[in-house]
């Protein structure tokens, strides 16, 4: 695999350029094969030999592979992706109420962000993923799950901290000629780096964004989200009320919910002033165990009275179901620095 080159992370024309494939047409319909999922070179069955042997001599189809593959009894998948270094990363499938199909995938192998919260921040930074990494954690999902309905940048990583390699995997997985994911079925979720959101909301993107907030105290923030320090909460309210007047889209803030941590009266009321004058959608996670991180997981209790604070005050607000915690469903329980 050493020298060739990763197909799924370039377009019609860089595949013709890459590769010194021709006619131009040539590009349009290796492309159009990456994105039904196909295994190999020679599923392609409107391609000559030449082309075949061409393509796996300079290039390779997948430069990950599944290492493991776990169901849970929900209809949640999680995938451990295999990297050409050895490193793993994860993929996992959310399925809402009304049974659409969510790639939750990875940008990063491993995190620099540190939330106490979080396995992935256990783990450290090893490095950002490719675009073509990005886009085969999606088919392989997909290969998996059936026809996915959306992505979201909520795995393990912190997007903003390598989003050329994601507008580049989005710019693939919207092309009309491939797999036409439509951008507004696209989320970026992002702990709150202040200069990225709104280096965001300048390039023009129209996929969404969600903040993982999970608590509009400052001081708790900090203590669970270490970057929250350098992105105090009132320069990421003006940031992203920048995103929205820039791009007049909503954006999706996220609460993590510990029980006992930031699930009384007080955070519900600390999150509706940070919310004020926002055009804003509030998603509460109950938040899934992850061996040796001392938190616990809210009530259903805690999570519908503190739902319940915020529907009173008027903000617009889901619940979302706990899955996947029979293959363990919190972010990074796969993501070891190598896979094993």
């Amino acid at each position: 695999m050493a020298g060739k080159i990763a197909v799924c992370g370039l377009n019609p024309q860089e595949i013709c350029e890459n590769l010194a494939i021709s006619p131009s047409f040539r590009g349009k319909q290796i492309f159009g094969w990456i994105a039904k999922g196909v295994s190999s070179f020679e599923e392609m069955k409107n391609l000559d030999k030449a082309t075949i042997a061409l393509l796996n001599e300079k290039a390779v189809l997948r430069s990950s592979k599944v290492g493991k593959v776990l169901r849970d009894s929900d209809g949640t998948i999680k995938l451990q992706i295999i990297l050409e270094d050895s490193r793993a990363v994860e993929t996992v499938l959310l399925t809402d109420r009304e049974g659409r199909k969510t790639a939750c995938v990875s940008c990063q192998a491993g995190c620099a962000m540190g939330c106490l919260f979080c396995k992935t921040g256990t783990l450290g930074l090893g490095r950002n993923l490719t675009a073509a990494e990005i886009v085969e954690e999606f088919l392989f999902l997909e290969k998996e799950a059936g026809t996915l309905d959306n992505i979201v940048f909520m795995g393990m990583g912190e997007p903003l901290q390598n989003l050329k390699s994601i507008q580049k995997a989005v710019e693939i997985l919207t092309d009309p000629k491939g797999r036409a994911l439509s951008s507004r079925r696209i989320t970026l979720s992002t702990c709150g780096l202040v200069k990225g959101i709104r280096e965001l909301a300048d390039s023009g993107s129209k996929i969404r964004l969600a903040i993982s907030l999970t608590t509009a105290d400052s001081k708790l923030r900090e203590e669970l989200m270490p970057v929250a320090k350098g992105n105090p909460l009132p320069e990421l309210k003006d940031a992203i009320s920048y995103y929205i007047k820039k791009t007049g889209k909503r954006v999706t803030l996220e609460a993590a919910l510990l029980s006992g941590v930031n699930t009384g009266r007080e955070s519900a009321q600390q999150m509706i002033d940070f919310a004020s004058g926002l055009d804003v959608y509030i998603n509460l996670i109950p938040w899934n165990p992850v061996e040796g991180l001392e938190f616990s997981t809210p009530t259903n209790s805690e999570c519908y009275k503190f739902k319940e604070m915020l529907e009173n005050a008027h903000i617009n607000v889901n619940l979302r179901i706990r899955r996947g915690a029979g293959i363990n469903g919190a972010c990074g329980q796969l993501g070891n620095s190598l896979a094993n």
